[in-house]
């Protein structure tokens, strides 16, 4: 109870609030030579995807930034180069000074109501398949993975490799020690790591929470025949942003800036299992009305980091009927709700609502029941959205992998594509469950529009084998050979009885050829 009163007292004295800049120092000079702010790799990536370097990617002004810690009564607690802004916290009185500063442009609190009368100011300007195959025992993991037809992704050798991942959370430990993350550590896939709350590289230290640890695991984890993660092989940026022991809108601020430094840095995907809106202080808090995409600092955030070329996958949130929370309801950011091991619903999995401005949620993965690898390499079930965000991030990257010259607009696209219920989304399951060997041909279709292929799976078969037509493709002959070039079956298949049955064929390696007119497909087929 004296804590609690403790904190009321603090309430009525101190304010959070947002300050933004008017200008920044030496732009020019730096977008003329850009490799001076961004990394190669963030440079290469905004090419690849026709995103400019622009004012927002220049560095905050340093002396600014002094000066406002020099202020009577003001402590600087994150800063953002997007929105050329810093966090601060002191008295109403005391923030409302800082607009005597002649670089401050205006002010923005935390609490709404501090806000009457001002006008918050809008922010911004605004291919051939590999004949490799991966083989896995995925142990406790085969449901998460096989629910999403990843497993066919990881057999065609799309596990994420020359993918970077940022996963921003509340805490990493054992992920530099645990036998779960050995095997990214001995390739050298762990690149490096921050915490944003105690502004220190010891990332990996216990801060009350191995919730990032869970998290990262579902995607990068991996244990001989027990355990693998979605993109086994993709590499990983770890950054804490969020601070378990209280909710505070500082949070928000430090996302953002861990979503710039991963931006910088040429980071992919970004995964966060986090949601904001209701906070300690009530007066911070956002309403169900504010979860519009637009409204709370996070996910205009989020917005920008869209903009930037970076994929944001998030979790929608364990909020039921209440709804998503920030950023989930950023239209930049693609939001994933949570189903248990049937496909099934979970009931704490956040809605979706008319006031978000896009579909939310947008797909499901399993977050019931998932399984995840703890601080000390134990193999446990959690339930979340926390998981099911990483476990659909983990298969964007191998998809991304296999596409890359595809946007991340066009692959949320063709995840969307391709899930259950893309006719008919609905608040509780968006668009359903990503079928991902589905969205590689929607992709590969949109890259090779006249490609000549069709989708067989699976590959290793047991009995039923299922072929995916080219659009322009309504029948065809499939002939299999043996290895001694022997014709061991021929069957005709329709896009009516897309199917085959198998089981007849002995176990071992066969010759498949697919004849449509004077078109023809040729590749491997492994019978189990």
């Amino acid at each position: 109870m004296s804590v609690l009163f403790v904190q009321a007292l603090t309430f009525a004295q101190v304010e959070d609030a947002w300050v933004f800049f008017n200008d920044k120092d030496n732009v020019d000079a730096s977008l003329a030579d850009p490799i001076s702010i961004l990394t190669q790799k963030a440079l290469d990536r905004k090419s690849n995807h026709g995103v400019a370097v622009d004012f927002r990617d220049v560095p905050v002004n340093e002396t600014y930034i002094t000066q406002v810690k020099n202020a009577t009564g003001i402590s600087v607690w994150a800063k953002s180069k997007w929105f050329n802004a810093v966090h601060v916290r002191g008295s109403q009185a005391d923030i409302n000074a800082l607009l005597s500063l002649g670089f401050v442009d205006h002010v923005e609190f935390a609490n709404s109501d501090l806000n009457a009368g001002r006008t918050l100011q809008p922010i911004g300007n605004k291919f051939a398949v590999e004949d490799s195959r991966v083989s896995f025992n995925y142990g406790q993991t085969q449901n998460q993975v096989e629910m999403l037809n990843l497993h066919l992704l990881h057999e065609l050798d799309h596990t994420g490799d020359g993918i970077t991942i940022a996963v921003l959370d509340s805490g990493f430990p054992g992920v530099n020690t645990n036998a779960g993350f050995q095997r990214l550590r001995d390739a050298g896939d762990l690149l490096d790591g921050y915490d944003f709350v105690d502004r220190t590289v010891n990332v990996y230290a216990f801060s009350s929470s191995d919730h990032g640890t869970k998290v990262l695991s579902t995607i990068g984890g991996f244990l001989q025949d027990q355990f693998v993660g979605t993109a086994p092989d993709a590499s990983y940026y770890v950054f804490r942003t969020e601070d378990v022991l209280s909710e505070n809108p500082v949070e928000e601020s430090y996302w953002v800036e861990a979503a710039e430094r991963a931006d910088s840095l040429g980071v992919d995907i970004i995964n966060t299992s986090l949601g904001y809106k209701g906070y300690d202080n009530p007066n911070y808090s956002y309403t169900s009305a504010d979860m519009d995409g637009q409204t709370a600092f996070i996910s205009r955030g989020a917005n920008i980091a869209a903009e930037k070329g970076v994929l944001l996958i998030n979790s929608a949130g364990n909020s039921g009927a209440s709804g998503v929370n920030a950023p989930a309801d950023a239209p930049g950011v693609f939001s994933i709700g949570a189903v248990d091991a049937n496909g099934d619903y979970a009931a704490f999995s956040s809605q979706g609502s008319i006031v978000q401005p896009t579909q939310k949620p947008d797909v499901m993965a399993r977050g019931s029941g998932s399984s995840v690898i703890n601080f000390s390499a134990s193999i446990l079930q959690n339930n979340g959205t926390s998981f099911s965000s990483p476990i659909l991030a983990g298969a964007a990257a191998c998809l991304m992998q296999a596409l890359p010259d595809l946007t991340p607009d066009q692959l949320k696209s063709i995840i969307r594509q391709s899930a259950s219920q893309y006719d008919s989304p609905d608040f509780f399951l968006g668009y359903g469950i990503p079928d991902f060997n589905q969205a590689l041909t929607i992709g590969l279709d949109l890259v090779e529009p006249d490609r000549f292929t069709f989708d067989v799976y699976p590959n290793p078969v047991r009995n039923r084998l299922n072929f995916r037509f080219p659009s322009e493709v309504e029948t065809a002959e499939v002939f299999v050979f043996d290895v001694l070039g022997k014709l061991t079956m021929q069957v005709s298949i329709s896009k009516g009885q897309p199917f085959t049955d198998m089981s007849s064929l002995s176990s071992g390696i066969y010759l498949a050829r697919i004849v449509s007119g004077d078109q023809s497909s040729t590749f491997k087929l492994i019978k189990e």
